[in-house]
């Protein structure tokens, strides 16, 4: 259990990122199911880039 809690701990930003895109990408889909897929498209490619940028605490 405190080995769960220092992994969500240590990713939460990535998780709540995660869920946020997801919740976009749901959104736009159900208004048009195409939106969806661009949506889908255009933030896994935004969160791949801040991804390698990195910026984490670690040394």
């Amino acid at each position: 259990m405190q080995n769960l809690k220092k992994a969500l701990a240590k990713y939460a930003a990535d998780l709540v990122m995660l869920a946020g895109a997801a919740a976009i990408v749901v959104g736009a889909g159900m208004i048009y199911l195409p939106a969806g897929v661009i949506a889908a498209g255009v933030l896994a490619l935004g969160g791949a880039v801040l991804d390698s940028l990195g910026g984490g605490g670690e040394a």
